[in-house]
């Protein structure tokens, strides 16, 4: 049975003097976990975690995701290891191959991005569980006997954050867990997991496969008034990424592609309301709750909130600790 947290995902619109603040007041409302993303060229994620883990002393701080050729991996390492040490068994930190659009813009574009996100993972988690000189020659980094002089104290779990299929199970096969985006329904998130420990199972690894799991949220007494304020931000996400496995899990990919072809307003004006609730967890503190459990049963043993629209976090965060936790049975 997983685990049943509940997080908050700090949008990267949020600036970075107030993460801090932002996640002492989660904190303290009772969520398990902050997580936190870093989107080029918004706030930087280790600076992020950092300023997040200093300001709490309980809850668990997410990175999600870095990109692997953002960094190289030694120096990531290097970064996950100096938190480790300084703040024991809270960060999460997760790589994945950052938005290609923003890697492209650093003309960090690579022709493999599955080998380089194998090369880069592998090459980080040797670092940070073994005290010899690593020295290998990869076909997008070298690491020429490279030791952390300051090795974490404990064992760090990693995460991917990936999506098709071929890359949620090497997530099992490499990393701990999968980070998943939004637009992810409860369908995707069992499909994503089972995939996971297949990739576990087959790499002869044990132990418990995550998949921590990011939702766009509104929580409102009128449950139109809540799906509108997620409408957008889904009808954002739906353009930008297109048709995908997220979406595919509930058979809607063609409409999606028919729809995206004329853009944002085609997608907020067409998208119908049953897309709203399996897409997102909107509506009414008991309808709410109830769709957290929901994710929760199909395997998301964290099921971080994004609330909606961003300009309300506040406001949500207060909603949803006064309204919705007491509802859920855990």
């Amino acid at each position: 049975m997983a685990a049943s947290r509940l997080g908050i995902l700090l949008l990267s619109t949020t600036a970075p003097e107030r993460i801090g603040q932002m996640s002492a007041r989660c904190e303290d409302l009772g969520f398990d976990e902050v997580w936190l993303a870093e989107d080029y060229f918004f706030y930087g994620g280790f600076n992020a975690a950092a300023q997040a883990l200093a300001a709490t002393g309980r809850i668990r701080v997410g990175l999600g995701v870095i990109s692997c050729v953002a960094r190289h991996p030694a120096a990531t390492a290097m970064e996950i290891a100096s938190l480790e040490r300084s703040f024991p068994g809270r960060l999460l930190p997760g790589i994945g191959h950052g938005v290609p659009a923003w890697v492209a813009q650093m003309g960090l574009t690579p022709k493999s991005p599955m080998r380089a996100l194998t090369e880069a993972v592998t090459g980080i988690r040797t670092l940070l569980t073994s005290s010899e000189p690593f020295t290998t020659e990869g076909e997008y980094f070298t690491f020429r006997d490279v030791a952390l002089f300051h090795p974490p104290g404990g064992e760090v779990p990693l995460y991917l954050g990936v999506i098709g299929a071929k890359g949620c199970e090497l997530a099992g096969r490499i990393a701990d867990g999968n980070v998943l985006s939004v637009l992810a329904p409860t369908e995707y998130v069992t499909w994503a997991r089972d995939l996971g420990q297949r990739g576990m199972a087959a790499a002869g690894r044990s132990g418990t496969f995550s998949v921590p799991t990011y939702v766009l949220t509104a929580v409102d007494e009128d449950r139109d008034r809540a799906r509108r304020a997620v409408r957008e931000s889904l009808a954002f996400y739906l353009d930008a990424i297109g048709p995908t496995p997220l979406t595919g899990a509930i058979g809607i990919n063609d409409t999606v592609a028919e729809l995206a072809a004329g853009g944002f307003a085609a997608l907020v004006d067409g998208m119908p309301d049953e897309w709203v609730d399996r897409l997102a967890i909107c509506g009414t503190p008991d309808e709410v709750a109830k769709r957290i459990e929901q994710y929760w049963a199909a395997g998301a043993d964290s099921v971080v909130l994004s609330p909606q629209p961003a300009d309300t976090v506040e406001s949500q965060l207060e909603l949803i600790a006064a309204e919705v936790l007491p509802r859920l049975s855990r």
